[in-house]
């Protein structure tokens, strides 16, 4: 059985529903906790004649039903979506669209029952076309990756859920004309005490010192890793225990592995593995997605041609990856995908086939195989996950 589907071009997030205090330090659900209940599917999307903003499922994790998608509020190409800790709030990056400037917002919401958002207010992102956001684990600070003019801002969250303009910028230079900035992609270590980005024009992947007290980021020493030349690197992500990072590279159809070192924030190259089969011999297109199981034990990215999902294994140890396997999205350009908490089923979203596509995860193995539910949905582009109380 080939190992993954992924086309996703959307971007799905799960939540939980229920009353969730204030407090900044809920403890999310175990893989154990998240196999009972309904958990809530998010997806963002570009919006247009077959979708018109933020849609949500219902997933029940025991049985992998999968609900209809249905539109929970209307915004114009909410291209990434993210969750707060508490659970109570989303928010989206308009990448672009009739904003103020032209330059995309970042958009606030309540989560109420059934799913359902209700808005609470925007902001604009200090920097053009939003493509990414990151949320610390205090639920206080978001960063903004902007692709457009290849910036990295933040945006402060109140208790209220609402957002405020931050004056914290990094503007990412010019360093020739191949190479333009275009900031992608960003995470928070597991400490909460760095910030990591990716800039697919650069072929850097900065990192700053975070004070989640103040929400002040600045620029580490050394402020950036160098990829290799031409790689692109478009999304990362650490390991469950922190000692380890991985980026995705967009033109290199790579997944380049760095050991993290907590305490300095330095980043030291271990190993480039391809994200193509070895076999393949036809045009090759680009990298986009990149996520960690929930175990820890595997990694996923997502090929926009061929159009499949490839997974890996990690050495825990060591960190490096070995080949799991392809598997085909069963559609056409996936930008996107989501794993649950459960860690039990993948949803890919086919940006340019608009259409959703679930997939059940072989916990012992990796691989992937299809369980036949698909929904049509205009350009599903994020999924993000919370299970519901």
């Amino acid at each position: 059985m080939p190992l993954f589907y992924r086309h996703l071009m959307s971007c799905v997030v799960i939540l939980s529903v229920g009353v969730f205090g204030l407090s900044f330090a809920d403890k999310p659900a175990s893989a154990e906790e998240a196999k009972t209940g309904t958990t809530l599917v998010y997806i963002g999307t570009y919006t247009g004649p077959k979708s018109q903003g933020i849609y949500v499922s219902r997933l029940d994790p025991a049985t992998g039903s999968l609900s209809k998608p249905e539109l929970a509020a209307e915004m114009v190409n909410p291209s990434w979506v993210t969750i707060h800790p508490n659970g109570r709030f989303l928010y989206a990056a308009g990448e672009s669209g009739p904003y103020k400037g032209g330059g995309g917002a970042v958009s606030a919401f309540s989560i109420g029952k059934a799913g359902k958002l209700t808005a609470l207010n925007s902001q604009e992102p200090n920097g053009k076309g939003p493509c990414h956001l990151a949320i610390d684990q205090t639920g206080r600070t978001i960063l903004v990756s902007n692709y457009g003019d290849g910036s990295m801002s933040s945006l402060l969250v109140a208790n209220d859920g609402t957002l405020s303009p931050s004056a914290w910028v990094d503007q990412y230079p010019t360093l020739g004309a191949k190479q333009k900035p275009h900031a992608h992609h960003s995470a928070f270590d597991p400490t909460n005490r760095f910030a990591v980005t990716c800039d697919a024009g650069l072929d850097r992947i900065m990192v700053y010192r975070f004070d989640a007290a103040t929400g002040s980021l600045t620029a580490n020493d050394p402020p950036f890793a160098a990829t290799t030349a031409e790689t692109h690197p478009r999304h990362l992500t650490f390991s469950l225990d922190g000692r380890f990072c991985y980026d995705i590279d967009e033109k290199a159809m790579s997944v380049t592995a760095f050991r993290f070192n907590s305490k300095t924030g330095v980043l030291r190259q271990i190993q480039a593995i391809s994200t193509l089969p070895a076999d393949f011999a036809g045009k090759a297109g680009s990298t986009a997605e990149l996520i960690l199981h929930p175990s820890g034990n595997f990694l996923y990215g997502s090929n926009r041609g061929p159009d499949n999902i490839v997974g890996y294994s990690v050495d825990q140890k060591t960190g490096k990856l070995a080949l799991v396997g392809h598997t085909s999205t069963l559609g056409k350009t996936c930008r996107s995908f989501g794993i649950d908490p459960s860690g039990q089923w993948m949803i890919v979203g086919n940006q340019n086939s608009h259409t959703m596509v679930q997939f059940k995860i072989n916990q012992s193995t990796g691989e992937l195989t299809p369980t036949g539910i698909k929904f049509e949905l205009g350009a599903p582009v994020c999924f993000q996950f919370l299970k519901a109380k």
